[in-house]
């Protein structure tokens, strides 16, 4: 829009000069008749030699079209006037440069005056912005490979390898291999706080331990105990700086010498222990499950391990805490206990005869532990099931047969009686190793009516001396 006048101009070609970096006039045939580069504009150099011929000729080929089109449009334009074009000059092959054009008509003989704005500063920049961004990606791609390598090699990596940041004592990266040592999973444990996996560990005393195990001038370690499974590890930190930020690499080594055999003869118990006949059975120093196989699920009808997992052994006994306590003081005691004769019961009411074995073992936390191995006999035939069945020896048998006819029937009930219960005493004492309170418990007896009965039928002497 316009407003007002402006003013006769004296000298056209010192304004087209100052207020352009490029004016060139050509005529109706679009040949260069003027030109006008502003002595600013040096990038530009002489372009004198345009003069007397075609515009296009300094053109590149993809301009050539544009200027067409945009002499077409102008040819129609009833003001005279388009909207600027940029076009690619071309000078001899030899070099480029871009140009913003607005043109304008300036007499009736189709003459055309092109004023332009020299491109080229902008397109650098442009070129510049373009290379940086295609040199970021680069970059961001050779980045993406590194770290890509640096997990590869990091997971595969055989030693347990912890990167922790020491400031915000958050785990930073960390392998499968400590990983597996800590009880977890690698996506589990990253950015979980370093102290908290680990027993009885504040965060600021844990992380000064370990500032100073790696300022240590000798090889250091800090001796942890992992809070997931009771492993006692070693920890060995040291640091090294990342894009100037300070981290922590800590190496775990296990203290105990579960790992000698290598993973191959861990996996194999793994399957051992799984595919077992017989049920394998882990419980803690209280009698509560804490692992157990398939087999002992099958024994007792659970579904899956959740259904026994923190119950108590003595659940799945007929004599529930008496047999429980009977094995957990033999095993604790003698280290181990073989053949123990006891039912097992289900959760819908049968039961199965088993033989038992027990291990007390020390867990890595330094826990007391036990492992049971569990064996079906009901399947097994022993010889003269009949004899084995009956609790009363033939001796005893045929003194009570003697009494027949000599006696009344209630006292040949009282003298079999009699023996039955000293037979029954005698059982119990056995099984529980002479522990008479073990022996009343399992016989529903009080511990002073046990002792009663023992003086009874003489079995207190006989039990001193064993």
């Amino acid at each position: 829009m316009r407003a007002g006048g402006l003013p006769d101009v004296g000298s056209v070609g010192d304004v087209l000069e100052q207020s352009s970096d490029i004016s060139v006039y050509l005529d109706a045939d679009s040949t260069v008749q003027g030109i006008s580069v502003n002595p600013e504009s040096a990038s530009l150099g002489c372009l004198d030699h345009w003069v007397g011929r075609s515009f296009k000729d300094f053109l590149t080929s993809e301009s050539v079209a544009k200027f067409a089109q945009r002499l077409t449009d102008l040819a129609k334009s009833t003001e005279g006037v388009v909207r600027a074009i940029e076009l690619n000059h071309m000078d001899n092959a030899k070099w480029e440069f871009p140009v913003r054009y607005t043109l304008h008509r300036i007499d009736d003989d189709g003459g055309l005056l092109l004023i332009g704005r020299d491109m080229q500063p902008l397109a650098e920049v442009q070129q510049r912005l373009v290379q940086e961004q295609l040199a970021r990606e680069r970059d961001q791609q050779l980045l993406r490979s590194e770290k890509t390598l640096f997990r590869v090699v990091l997971e595969e990596s055989e030693t347990p390898i912890i990167i922790v940041d020491p400031e915000k004592a958050r785990i930073h990266e960390i392998n499968s291999a400590a990983a597996a040592l800590l009880g977890s999973k690698s996506d589990t444990l990253e950015g979980n706080l370093f102290p908290q996996s680990f027993e009885g560990r504040r965060r600021g005393e844990f992380m000064d331990a370990l500032q100073a195990a790696a300022n240590s001038e000798s090889a250091r370690s800090v001796e942890v105990v992992s809070r997931r499974n009771g492993r006692v590890l070693s920890l060995r930190p040291k640091y090294f700086r990342a894009a100037g930020e300070l981290m922590l690499l800590c190496v775990l080594e296990p203290t105990d010498d579960s790992d000698i055999a290598g993973p191959e003869f861990a996996q194999s118990l793994v399957s051992l222990y799984a595919a077992s006949t017989d049920a394998i059975v882990l419980i803690d120093g209280k009698g509560f499950v804490r692992e157990a196989n398939e087999a002992f699920l099958v024994m007792v009808d659970a579904m899956q391990l959740r259904d026994v997992q923190d119950q108590s052994l003595s659940e799945f006994l007929m004599r529930g805490s008496v047999d429980l306590k009977l094995l957990l003081e033999s095993a604790a005691k003698k280290g181990r206990v073989r053949h123990y004769s006891a039912q097992l019961k289900s959760g819908v009411g049968t039961r199965t005869p088993v033989d038992i074995s027990i291990s007390s073992f020390r867990q890595r936390g330094g826990e007391l532990a036990f492992g049971l191995i569990v064996r079906d006999t009901s399947s097994i035939q022993l010889p003269d099931v009949e004899d084995k069945n009956v609790m009363v020896s033939e001796e005893a048998m045929r003194n009570v047969m003697d009494l027949v006819g000599t006696a009344s029937l209630k006292d040949l009930v009282s003298a079999t009686s009699d023996v039955v219960e000293k037979m029954c005493i005698e059982t119990a004492v056995q099984m529980t190793n002479n522990n008479r309170v073990a022996a009343a418990e399992m016989l529903g007896l009080s511990r002073q009516s046990l002792y009663v009965k023992l003086r009874k039928y003489g079995l207190l002497e006989a039990a001193k001396d064993d």
